[in-house]
């Protein structure tokens, strides 16, 4: 039996129990070994996958935005996500971004936030609610929808920030009734997607349970390939050690 995909997922030193047993439940369901990343916790060297979790407002400066004094940031959290995203990406590791997470991923590629989407949308109805009650839809050929399977979908709603200026590579993929980004993905990169609702707790809603199982599935394609070019790399320099010993004994 193959051994389950290592997903980090990253939290600040705060998050509540509660918060964090459904994000351990939607990893491990799917096949995947949840391990909790934050500021105060060590990183591993390797993970096969991340989840950028959500929670606090991004701070302003990393974006250009204008800094708000009625919201919570968590400075040293930005700093951990950047460089899991600095440290993982490169290597081609399946990241999904969820809420905030998204927003992060955004701002790591360039793109900017709208911080507060009440103040810069006049009449913007305020939908708190972790139950799925706002509607989506998703642009049909978008990796979303290919992992989906529906062209709109009901989400819960716990946002007050939204991407606003996309990054480099990224693409809207999914926009709710008043217009707002909900969703994007990453031309770039192999598995990179970032959703502004809570799939976490969705937990009986199927389209919402396969893009964390899409996640596993990606993690653990690249477990293996990972565990293919290690042993590769560790035969070919046995092989080159073997033959500078034969021709040091000439």
């Amino acid at each position: 039996m193959s051994r389950r995909p290592l997903i980090g997922i990253s939290t600040s030193d705060h998050k509540s129990l509660i918060a964090w047993f459904f994000d351990w439940l939607a990893v491990w369901r799917h096949g995947g070994r949840p391990l909790r990343l934050s500021p105060s916790r060590p990183v591993p060297e390797r993970l096969d996958g991340i989840i950028v979790g959500g929670g606090d407002d991004i701070q302003a400066h990393l974006y250009g935005g204008e800094v708000q004094l009625d919201v919570r940031v968590d400075p040293q959290r930005d700093e951990l996500e950047l460089a899991l995203l600095r440290q993982e990406t490169p290597r081609g590791t399946p990241v999904l971004g969820i809420c905030r997470g998204a927003q992060l991923i955004n701002v790591y590629l360039g793109g900017t936030l709208d911080s507060d989407i009440y103040t810069s949308n006049e009449g913007l109805k305020r939908r708190r609610t972790v139950l799925p009650r706002k509607t989506v839809d998703i642009h049909i050929g978008s990796r979303l929808h290919d992992i989906l399977r529906v062209s709109w979908c009901r989400i819960n709603s716990l946002h007050h920030q939204a991407v606003q200026e996309t990054g480099d590579g990224i693409e809207v993929v999914a926009r709710d009734r008043d217009g707002l980004v909900q969703a994007i993905e990453s031309r770039h990169h192999d598995f990179m997607v970032g959703v502004q609702w809570h799939p976490e707790f969705l937990i009986f809603n199927r389209p919402q349970q396969r893009l964390i199982r899409a996640l596993i599935n990606a993690a653990h394609q690249h477990a293996k390939q990972t565990t293919v070019l290690e042993r590769s790399s560790t035969s070919s320099s046995s092989a080159h050690k073997s033959n500078a010993h034969h021709r040091g004994g000439r």
